[in-house]
């Protein structure tokens, strides 16, 4: 595990061992920190991977943390990195390329490698990073990476056409537009996100000293007002009876669990425990594994839809009786909503239906979140804290005396 070695009183708090410390320096290189047990000052050394899990490793100097560096036995944070940077004894060429200061590329492709062994996300924010990073800010030394150039390009992101994503052109944006200046401000800010997890990943493991550059930059304001459709409960009813039968139990299912389509596509036999009247989702967009709770309506559709079935089984074919996949639903559903007279639905909406079905009853966001499989309450809180039931007005109406109720006219004496 790295950990920071920049100062002496980071050092000073590492429990002494007799195996080093190591700080991440560069890609597949660290500068290490070592002090034995009983001893007042530390070594520093370097080590460097060699692939096949196989390290070359070398002591340095000493280090400063009791006598003042002189630059050569004796040397500080800063100079041990730079020591660390020009030893030949023992690297090849390659090695020593590794130790130059890494560029936003190199810290990207080390955050996009564990992204895709810890999240679901990493194909999304590869697909921006390449889009719209590499080529502008992929050379550039992040130690030369400076506020304004990022704020710069950030700038920049909003103000060009938005990228029509797999067929190689864009849609020119209309700058007089405010909803499709908002779009444009809103996608700059989620490639920002990705930017700054990226950098952010590097400096936690010990790549770069100072986040200091890309913490400045704050994203546009009011921009992601959320433009979600709902579906209410009379067309619900509506495209459940529009859909042909394979796909109407999907949209049942949907309405019924909140769950995302491909969570649903997934879903075994197995997966339903009757005893509990949950559904459990193991693979799902956030990696966390969740239990639905159901209600007796979705507890009754799951035992009519698992009654007789081995535990491994799909509960949910396509009429052909194979699985179905990734875009397979988006042509029955167009034609089901066209039927049931109704525009712009997504299979996605059914997921948001769920949620405002919740909502408009007053179920506390928390619970919401939960059962939608959000990490937090943000997003829970943009999509459907508008539809809750609005306490204060309602503590405010049953509260406040009336004041407009005639009184009885006071007789004047003459």
């Amino acid at each position: 595990m790295s950990v920071r070695l920049h100062s002496k009183t980071a050092r000073r708090n590492l429990k002494p061992r007799h195996s080093p410390y190591y700080e991440r320096i560069g890609r597949g290189v660290y500068l290490s920190y070592r002090r034995a047990k009983g001893q007042p000052v530390g070594r520093w050394g370097i080590r460097v991977y060699q692939g096949e899990k196989q390290y070359t490793e070398r002591s340095l100097c000493e280090s400063d943390d009791q006598n003042a560096a002189n630059g050569t036995s004796i040397q500080d944070y800063d100079q041990a990195r730079d020591h660390a940077r020009t030893v030949a004894p023992g690297l090849t060429e390659r090695d020593r390329d590794c130790l130059a200061p890494i560029t936003v590329a190199d810290a990207m492709d080390d955050y996009l490698e564990w992204l895709a062994d810890h999240r679901k996300s990493a194909e999304h924010a590869e697909y921006n990073y390449r889009a719209h990073i590499k080529r502008q800010l992929g050379r550039k030394r992040i130690a030369s990476l400076t506020t304004r150039d990022i704020r710069r390009w950030h700038s920049d992101l909003a103000k060009s056409d938005a990228r029509i994503r797999g067929k190689g052109n864009s849609r020119p944006l209309n700058s007089k537009d405010p909803e499709a200046v908002r779009r444009r401000r809103a996608t700059a800010n989620r490639i920002l996100t990705v930017l700054k997890a990226g950098l952010n990943y590097a400096f936690r493991e010990g790549a770069v000293d100072d986040d200091t550059a890309w913490r400045r930059i704050k994203p546009f304001g009011n921009v992601d007002a959320p433009r979600v459709r709902f579906l209410s409960i009379a067309e619900s009813k509506r495209l459940i009876n529009s859909s042909a039968p394979d796909l109407r139990l999907l949209v049942r299912a949907a309405l019924l669990t909140g769950a995302r389509y491909g969570e649903l596509i997934a879903l075994r036999v197995e997966d339903y425990d009757p005893d509990a009247g949950t559904v459990y989702i193991r693979d799902s967009k956030s990696g966390k594994p969740r239990h639905i709770p159901l209600t007796d309506e979705g507890q009754g559709f799951f035992e009519e839809n698992t009654a007789g079935r081995e535990s491994g089984e799909i509960i949910f074919l396509r009429h052909t009786g194979t699985p179905w996949g990734k875009s397979h639903q988006a042509r029955p559903l167009r034609d089901a909503a066209a039927k049931a007279k109704l525009k712009d639905v997504s299979f996605h909406i059914l997921r948001h239906s769920y949620g405002s079905f919740l909502a408009a009853k007053g179920v506390p966001l928390q619970v919401i979140a939960a059962a939608l499989g959000h990490t937090d309450t943000r997003t829970t809180e943009k999509h459907y804290a508008h539809l809750q039931p609005d306490h204060v007005a309602n503590a405010i109406r049953e509260n406040l005396p009336t004041l407009s109720k005639q009184t009885p006219k006071v007789q004047r004496i003459r």
